[in-house]
């Protein structure tokens, strides 16, 4: 601020009041000293330290997101749907990844709170005990997305995911397929694919079909690798199995290489589904049946319902806790 001031030939106070939030509304008689003062912020690069300013106000300028990964193109798309939402607000994204692991995110939460975020986004419903404390302490609006978490924290965008893989289940029904095997992870550390396997299990129960063969290929995420040693895994296992639902469509995909691998014909003799609508599923041949999910409309939705938070929490008047249920879809292609 002081090589500022020296460029310019003002005083230190000078350019402190240039630079504060609401300068540009103030007397004509500075706006051309004020422009000055921001010319040579350009031009020496000076960034403006907003911490202090943030103790003051309450007003970072910043919230937090936190994802399982960022090598999963549904979570990319969250985020970017996220920064759609709310870019116009002035408000800038700080991205944390918990590679699946609920200790992973515990720390993590914690770092990004002591810096203060106006709101924070989380791709999951479950959470240690200690970070629903700090989330819960931390008194500013939470958006918990892509589940509908039995006891949010406070605000939620998300949907079933059992229900969409029930979906998927009566789906195979309909083509007359009645031994339906579940492939994924069984690990607590990826609660969507739990609920997707518990979909399936009732779905088939409901209709009285024998219980699914559920093959473990590992924890998350879930690769084409293990997809493909899942279908190995099947096939050794039980011969009469005529339908696979995947956890994921990466995982389907390497279903289906291994089917191809051993001259097993899909649909044929063998049903595939995945979920989440993955572009390999799209391009594969045959091309996959699985769930489709609104990945940045999800984002867009949960960016809009935090900005609203936000807005309230600053009038002094918390918004009333949120829940939008997202829309799914049936994708019914060629390997079914």
């Amino acid at each position: 601020m002081a090589d500022v001031a020296r460029h310019v030939g003002v005083s230190k106070m000078t350019v402190s009041r240039a630079l504060a939030p609401g300068a540009a509304a103030r007397r004509a008689d500075t706006a051309l000293r004020r422009q000055r003062v921001l010319d040579a912020c350009e031009e020496l690069g000076y960034v403006i330290d907003r911490t202090a300013g943030a103790f003051g106000t309450g007003r970072s300028g910043f919230i937090a997101v936190v994802i399982p990964t960022l090598n999963n193109s549904n979570f990319s798309e969250t985020v970017q749907g996220l920064t759609a939402a709310t870019e116009a607000s002035g408000l800038q994204l700080l991205l944390g990844t918990t590679e699946y692991r609920a200790t992973r995110e515990e720390p993590l939460v914690r770092a990004l709170l002591s810096r203060r975020p106006e709101g924070i986004v989380l791709t999951s419903g479950t959470h240690t005990p200690r970070t629903r404390a700090m989330l819960q302490a931390a008194r500013i609006p939470v958006v918990e997305t892509w589940e509908l978490p039995r006891a949010p924290i406070d605000h939620v965008v998300g949907f079933s995911n059992a229900a969409a893989s029930a979906a998927v289940v009566r789906h195979l029904h309909a083509q007359g397929r009645r031994r339906i095997a579940f492939i994924g992870g069984t690990s607590p550390l990826d609660p969507r694919g739990m609920d997707r396997r518990r979909g399936c299990e009732r779905a088939l129960k409901a209709l009285g079909l024998p219980a699914a063969v559920v093959i473990d290929v590992g924890e998350p995420p879930i690769s084409m690798a293990q997809g493909a040693l899942g279908m190995a895994q099947l096939l050794e296992l039980d011969k009469d199995i005529d339908a696979a639902l995947c956890v994921s469509d990466p995982c389907a995909f390497g279903a289906l290489s291994e089917c191809q691998r051993r001259g097993i014909a899909v649909p044929q003799r063998l049903a595939i589904a995945g979920f989440g609508d993955f572009e390999v599923g799209r391009g594969c041949v045959p091309r996959l049946t699985t769930v489709a999910v609104d990945c940045a409309g999800i984002g867009r939705a949960a960016g809009e319902l935090l900005l609203r938070a936000i807005a309230s929490a600053r009038g002094g008047r918390p918004l009333t806790p949120q829940k939008v249920v997202m829309p799914f879809q049936l994708m019914a292609r060629d390997s079914t």
